[in-house]
């Protein structure tokens, strides 16, 4: 038995969040929550022009996290007791913190504020680290058109948000997973390390965790 009823699998974009919220689930036989990024009609335009679309671009991906969130965990699954998701709804506050001017940021955290008052924190949270040059080339094989461009040091910034948030952090357990360029998808072990650590129980707080493969 798992010591966990709600995993959070989280990480820069790129990381893989996604795919592996996915193989766990299945080899888990939990419930799935998965971030519906392409519903988001602000993103392209984020990409284009982030000053000018940054601030409708969160509102959306915030509401939307809500109301996902909302709905899965007013009627839960009696036949599954564990959920996995891509995301965590933390994730909101620390895109706006780097993605929004001081004064958006300000009217952004009042928002999130009354939206995160009754909301669960994962039991666990599952971190993917990778290089920023890593995260490029992934970003650059899955083949979104409007992620090509997408500058280094916005992923850079954006992984630093992370890892500020995490030192602050001391409710939860935070592993913080070091993979590199190892594949969980293609190399079966790597899947089976990041498994097994569903059965251990963390302590709250950060901890380090390095997958990777010499």
């Amino acid at each position: 038995m798992l010591p966990y009823t709600f995993v959070a699998i989280e990480g820069n974009i790129g990381a893989g969040k996604t795919t592996l919220s996915q193989l766990l689930a299945r080899r888990l036989e939990a419930n799935l929550i998965l971030e519906q990024f392409t519903d988001n009609p602000f993103l392209p335009y984020f990409y284009e022009n982030p000053q000018r679309y940054a601030f409708p671009v969160e509102l959306f991906f915030m509401t939307e996290r809500h109301k996902q969130l909302s709905e899965h965990f007013a009627r839960p699954d009696l036949f599954k007791s564990l959920t996995i998701a891509d995301y965590f709804f933390i994730k909101t506050l620390l895109f706006a913190r780097n993605n929004l001017n001081e004064q958006e940021f300000r009217l952004f955290q009042r928002l999130f504020a009354v939206l995160n008052a009754n909301f669960p924190k994962p039991d666990l949270l599952l971190y993917l680290h990778r290089p920023v040059p890593v995260l490029k080339k992934y970003i650059q094989e899955r083949g979104r058109a409007i992620e090509q461009n997408m500058p280094e040091n916005y992923l850079q910034c954006l992984q630093a948000t992370y890892l500020e948030y995490f030192k602050q952090e001391t409710d939860i357990p935070i592993v913080l997973l070091d993979l590199n360029d190892s594949d969980f998808v293609n190399c079966p072990q790597v899947f089976e390390d990041i498994l097994s650590l569903l059965y251990q129980k963390h302590r709250p707080g950060l901890q380090y965790i390095s997958l990777v493969r010499q």
